[in-house]
């Protein structure tokens, strides 16, 4: 008698996971942001970069590149919108919560992506598909 087996639908999730390079390389391109500490618009710049080099080569950094560059352009967008408000003080407390909404939002993104999972960064404008 034949034995009759599970479906394949119902594979293990870590199948479904992208290799450890891909994980770490989506990882970085999120990181990279962290360049804007180093030299203006390097939060777009770190992205950009990692994302150019690698996403031939892995569909998930790919994914997670673009999605790191389109939302660090949004927040650069949002940080130059807040130049002009600071002569009204409004812009220098904007200015703080959009760095650290910048900030944890990476570092969240970071993490997620080096777990596998394609993160969707809130509040961003999609630029690059």
């Amino acid at each position: 008698m034949a034995q009759t087996s599970e479906p394949e639908a119902a594979a293990s999730p870590q199948e479904a996971l992208p290799g450890k390079d891909a994980r770490m390389w989506a990882m970085l391109c999120h990181l990279a942001a962290l360049a804007a500490h180093v030299c203006p618009f390097g939060n777009v710049v770190g992205p950009l970069v990692v994302w150019l080099i690698r996403k031939d080569e892995y569909p998930f950094v790919d994914d997670q590149g673009k999605e790191a560059v389109n939302f660090q352009i949004t927040m650069s967008i949002a940080g130059l919108l807040c130049l002009p408000l600071v002569f009204v003080l409004v812009g220098i407390p904007l200015a703080i919560a959009i760095y650290l909404v910048s900030l944890v939002l990476a570092i969240v993104a970071a993490v997620r992506a080096n777990g596998g999972e394609r993160y969707r960064y809130p509040f961003s404008i999609r630029f690059l598909r």
